[in-house]
């Protein structure tokens, strides 16, 4: 096996001009489908670097490959670059201060993420060309993983054909190869329309479109008690009819996240909402249009990969934090509460260490912690191609996702350290795969005998077409 320092010593190579990137696109929060500035930040970089580029991919405008290399295995390294509503934060502190009030902000890592990722490509283009080893390797930039489902209509649409392996990461507070398990989700949004009226002199004539929402509510409460343990069902207001209480509200509009470990199950709830759904309209003799937004599948697990790259953190150890590092943790951990600092602990299966602010080890593959699962479009780029995820630890241990917190460590050396190992890993974990055969068949297999136990189904609509935000005027 060839020596690993080569490779790492090349993603060195790239670290300063790629967590440059990774702060040039902290700094342009931007959510789904808008991810224009951080989209053509990529896409500057994936020329400067010399990569073959194809935009628009699946034709959503903000989704870029690069590729690089010839012949050999193609493997896929997934970026996401969007960010999250109401999370701005100023970067470099430890208490809640937006850049802008109710501004965007990336609460989840994922200037980091996409950074990270096409660190990973940059090194592997570089050795694939210093070694003369067959092979490619694709950056993907995806949008809208954030409720938007970009990957699930990138797979749909063929943009993973003739991978033969992905990876990705995702920043997190430990370090680790991902848990298998994720929900399959779908977002959908009912939209009520009834009859406007004087709510004091004449309710009779109305039908109020706000009551037919909230006997949705309460009809989805019940309905709770007889799904399956493992589904989650959370809803949003998009519209509440108006701010006028005299007035019976025509049009009222709510949006509803289904989710279950299984896409059958999830889609099964799916039909049991929208029956109830019916009932409402029903009840209120209004009239409901029942549209989704986005859908997700669950993961399917590849343990070959998994395994690979686990092998790849082991070899690399763990994130190299200094003691300025800790003392910014500290700082971020003095705003988190016990149940928040304990949480991470739970999910792999450790005790709380109370004077431990950050990761710096390589956590056990499958720890059997408790589970904590979301929702995530990589599910259904699993299905496609054999796929593994790794996180890496980037931030305080407890640190919530999706908080200003996380904004605010998104910048920090701590997070430029972690997003620097996490290339190093995945591109340890490509080399393995485009230098052994086997083991690449091995994952293969593996995925072609899970498919073959559960064919994919989309979990989209047939003929739906992604939520695309029009790109801003100059």
């Amino acid at each position: 096996m060839r020596n690993t320092r080569p490779l790492w010593d090349l993603v060195d190579h790239h670290r300063e001009d790629l967590t440059g990137l990774a702060d040039r696109v902290w700094g342009m929060p931007e959510t789904l489908y808008a991810e224009y500035r951080s989209c053509a930040e990529h896409t500057a970089m994936l020329r400067a670097k010399g990569f073959r580029v194809t935009e628009e991919v699946a034709g959503i405008p903000t989704a870029v490959m690069g590729e690089a290399g010839a012949g050999g295995p193609v493997i896929a390294i997934l970026g996401e670059y969007d960010a999250l509503p109401g999370l701005s934060q100023v970067a470099g502190i430890a208490e809640p201060r937006p850049v802008e009030p109710g501004g965007n902000g990336h609460g989840c890592g994922h200037n980091l993420l996409g950074s990270a990722a096409l660190l990973a490509a940059c090194a592997l283009k570089d050795w694939l060309a210093e070694t003369g080893t067959p092979g490619r390797v694709r950056y993907y930039g995806c949008p809208a993983e954030e409720g938007g489902a970009a990957k699930t209509f990138m797979v749909r649409d063929g943009a993973f054909e003739g991978v033969d392996a992905a990876i990705t990461w995702h920043p997190d507070c430990m370090t680790r190869v991902d848990d298998p398990e994720s929900l399959a989700n779908t977002r959908m949004d009912f939209t009520f329309h009834g009859r406007a009226s004087h709510a004091a002199a004449s309710p009779h004539l109305g039908r109020s479109a706000l009551d037919a929402v909230e006997l949705m509510s309460v009809g989805v409460n019940y309905l709770r008690e007889h799904a399956v343990q493992d589904a989650r069902i959370h809803y949003a207001y998009l519209d509440a009819g108006g701010m006028a209480p005299n007035v019976v509200q025509a049009k009222a509009k709510v949006r509803y996240s289904i989710r279950a470990l299984k896409l059958a199950d999830m889609l099964a709830l799916v039909e049991r909402v929208k029956n109830v759904a019916r009932g409402a309209a029903l009840m209120t003799e209004t009239q409901v249009e029942m549209d989704v937004f986005s859908a997700v599948s669950n993961n399917l697990v590849n343990e070959t990969m998994d395994r690979a790259m686990h092998r790849a953190l082991e070899e690399l150890g763990g994130v190299p934090f200094d003691a300025d590092d800790l003392a910014y943790a500290r700082a971020i951990q003095a705003t988190l509460s016990e149940q928040d600092i304990a949480a991470p602990y739970r999910v792999v299966a450790m005790t709380p260490r109370p004077d431990e602010a950050l990761c710096d080890y390589i956590v056990p593959l499958r720890p059997g912690g408790e589970k904590m699962v979301g929702s995530t479009d990589v599910a259904d780029v699993t299905w496609a191609v054999p796929t593994t995820e790794v996180l890496v630890a980037t931030h305080a241990i407890g640190t919530p996702a999706h908080s200003w917190q996380i904004t605010a460590q998104g910048k920090s050396p701590a997070a430029h350290k972690g997003m620097t190992h996490a290339a190093k890993a995945m591109a340890r974990c490509a080399e393995m795969l485009m230098t052994d055969p086997a083991l690449l068949a091995e994952a293969k297999a593996e995925h072609a005998g899970r498919l073959k136990q559960t064919p994919y189904t989309c979990p989209l609509p047939a003929g739906l077409k992604p939520p695309l935000v029009p790109r801003p005027a100059a």
